[in-house]
């Protein structure tokens, strides 16, 4: 299976691709909605993750009729959901492995006894971003 942020794709076929003309591509770049891998001083080559990302920019502007400004706040603020999501994970996999370490702890000595101000499983610390940036 190939990697989705492999740049694989010069800017005319990404084009293509997308149905598009590669000027705008190029304008979607200027504006920052897509971030092409330079190759050299003046070669982009897109990636899948590129390609599926100018599709959902063309989605919501004809689609919903969401313009440039627009389309650039939602999608800034689906790349953070996105992280606070991975952030999350991250933080449940701790929680988890922290959790079955004390388990196992436990259960290979049950003559230890527990004591009052200590629990058996941790209690989650998550933390979150405390602000999404607009």
């Amino acid at each position: 299976m190939r990697d989705q942020q492999q740049p694989l794709y010069m800017i005319g076929v990404a084009a293509s691709l997308c149905g598009i003309h590669p000027q705008t591509l190029r304008q979607y770049e200027r504006l920052g909605l897509v971030a092409p891998t330079r190759v050299g001083a003046k070669n982009r080559l897109y990636s899948e993750n590129d390609i599926l990302r100018v599709r959902r920019v063309q989605r919501l502007t004809q689609g919903m009729g969401v313009n440039l400004a627009g389309v650039e706040v939602i999608l800034r603020l689906l790349d953070q959901m996105e992280e606070m999501k991975h952030d999350l994970e991250v933080q449940l996999n701790e929680y988890i492995e922290e959790a079955e370490r004390r388990i196992a702890i436990y259960s290979q000595n049950t003559a230890v006894p527990l004591r009052k101000n200590e629990t058996l499983l941790p209690v989650p610390k998550i933390y979150t971003r405390t602000k999404l940036e607009i």
